[in-house]
């Protein structure tokens, strides 16, 4: 026959091309290496089997390969029984076992981080969250009613709702992402994630290591300015948040729902009333007598139905700012044209004090100064747009004025009269009005009252007698608001925001902006923009400040150890 092919050869054996002798079986059914022919029959490798450890196969089985590598039988190990598949939409683990489950330990060990329980949530959630998540303190035992927990989307779900009123609510980025930790933390969800930005929240969980994470969102469709709903949220936070206060998730979405129903506590007349009186308390603090105060008082009613209106109709805020600013600076043109002996430049600047977003300017630096920039980014550039649309409305009237021959002088803003008992009176009454157009409970508004009069009256006493720039003034002041409405926010157990919002609005540079609009309305272009560029930089020292003064106080007011502010360490840009 032919030879086949060497493609059609049959491959040889794998023990026909081995190094090592073939292992065949005897008559006792041992397993022996047979000796090499033309040689001594002892053993020579030292691969083989001993003669005394021949392991006997048993009855009805075949040889198998055996490898250096296999574990003897009388060496097996009994193995545990298979744990059952875990899932994401469990009940956590840390909900009923008393004891914290074993976590890694990184080899430069973790910071030892005590968190008092006498210390407000917002400062015990901060510190934790400015730490990385394998450093986190394992959470203590909790003692709720159902013992099978809830089950974790439901929590995540009631958490980004939380955060959501926070957020809409005007609450610092940080600050939402700490309520929302403490919320997960407080039903067993110790391994969450929240994350906040401009308009978008998000969660993650991660039940252990080896588990799926469940992630949910929720985005901030709606503004709207109520710190009365913001107050009624945290205090629902810091019983969620107390060890000793069992409060169910059926319990937490029942208040929740309450919140969201109530209705605002001012009707909308008496806001109307307080946009009016918050402009001419502003127009008596740079300057304006009676007359003044009433004409800045007029228009900046007519400006809040013009803009309540526009926001009937559905306009963008943009145009409700624009519109808003026209019938104060309309007024002053008037009171100008028509020789009346007022100062038209205060009538103006009154209008300006109730259109200038400072609550969103706080909030935006505060989130830059604390490492959300691309939240901070977002709401600096909501009040960009804010203030370009007031820009817009105050310069057509003022465009218009000058065509008509109104004599409206930028040099006035240098001959501002020194009144204290009576700019200490305005400034309190704006931050009182203020207050009232924040929908501030009741029980806040004599204390904002009180923190925008000792504003005022530091910042007067700086720049007036002891001559300091503007800036530096305001700065200072600034601070001192944010470190009293933060001790006041630790007092109450509270938002810090209805003790500092409305207590910044004496501090405002609406006088600076409307000098700098005048200035470029008369083909002064580089003179308005020098006022311009003042009144920004007034403004960022007022945010700057208010945040420094909350810091202070946390610096001095420190969470557990001195070791305890390690959790706020930052990247030095590398």
């Amino acid at each position: 026959m032919a030879e086949p092919d060497a493609e059609d050869r049959k491959p040889r054996s794998d023990e026909a091309t081995s190094a090592y002798p073939p292992v065949r079986r005897d008559e006792g059914d041992g397993l022996r290496a047979p000796p090499v022919t033309g040689t001594d029959s002892s053993t020579t490798s030292e691969f083989a089997i001993p003669e005394g450890l021949d392991v006997p196969l048993a009855a009805g089985t075949e040889p198998e390969t055996t490898s250096e590598f296999a574990l003897p039988k009388g060496l097996q190990t009994a193995q545990p029984p298979a744990a059952p598949e875990g899932s994401a939409f469990s009940p956590p683990s840390t909900y009923t076992t008393g004891q914290a489950p074993p976590a890694f330990t990184p080899p430069s060990g973790i910071p030892a981080v005590q968190l008092t329980k006498e210390a407000p949530w917002q400062d015990r959630m901060r510190t934790m969250l400015r730490m990385p998540v394998a450093e986190r303190p394992a959470p203590e035992p909790v003692h709720k009613g159902d013992e099978a927990g809830p089950a974790v989307p439901r929590v995540l779900d009631l958490t980004l709702r939380i955060g959501e009123l926070l957020l809409a609510g005007g609450e610092g980025a940080e600050d939402v992402e700490a309520a929302m930790f403490a919320v997960c933390r407080s039903y067993g969800l110790d391994r969450c994630e929240p994350t906040a930005t401009f308009t978008l929240l998000s969660i993650s969980y991660q039940p252990s290591l080896v588990d799926d994470p469940v992630t949910a969102s929720r985005t901030v469709r709606r503004r709207g300015t109520d710190y009365t709903r913001l107050a009624a949220v945290f205090r629902l936070v810091d019983d969620l948040s107390d060890p000793e206060t069992a409060v169910s998730l059926e319990e937490a979405y029942r208040r929740l729902a309450e919140i969201r129903r109530n209705r605002h506590p001012y009707p909308g007349w008496a806001l109307t009333g307080a946009s009016g009186l918050l402009a001419g308390a502003a127009s008596v603090l740079v300057g304006g007598d009676l007359i003044v105060f009433v004409a800045a008082a007029l228009g900046a009613m007519l400006g809040d139905r013009l803009a309540w209106l526009c926001a009937g109709r559905g306009l963008p805020e943009f145009y409700q700012f624009t519109v808003a600013a026209m019938p104060p600076a309309a007024i002053g043109v008037a009171l100008t044209v028509a020789h009346v002996d007022v100062k038209a430049s205060a009538v103006i600047t009154g209008g300006l004090f109730a259109l200038l977003p400072g609550r969103a300017l706080v909030a935006g630096v505060q989130d830059g100064l604390t490492g959300f920039y691309i939240t901070a980014a977002a709401r600096l550039l909501e009040v960009m747009y804010f203030f370009v649309g007031i820009v817009i409305g105050v310069l057509v009237i003022l465009y218009f004025g000058v065509k008509l021959g109104a004599q409206l002088n930028p040099d006035a803003a240098l001959n501002l009269s020194e009144r204290p008992v009576v700019q200490i009176g305005a400034s309190m009454l704006l931050s009182l009005t203020f207050a009232v157009l924040l929908q501030q409970e009741r029980s806040t508004v004599l204390w904002v009252t009180l923190n925008g009069g000792v504003a005022w009256t530091v910042y007067g006493a700086m720049h007036y007698p002891g001559g300091l720039s503007p800036v530096a003034s305001t700065a200072v002041a600034a601070g001192l608001v944010g470190l009293f409405g933060q001790l006041l926010s630790r007092y109450r157990f509270a938002s810090a925001l209805p003790y500092t919002t409305a207590a910044i609005g004496p501090l405002l540079p609406g006088s600076a902006t409307y000098f700098g609009l005048l200035s470029i309305a008369q083909n002064s272009v580089d003179k308005g923009l020098v006022s311009l560029a003042k009144a920004a930089s007034l403004a960022m020292a007022i945010a700057i400040g208010v945040n420094l003064g909350s810091e202070i106080s946390r610096l001095f007011l420190r969470v557990g150890s001195a070791r305890g502010r390690r959790a706020a360490k930052r990247t030095r840009g590398f």
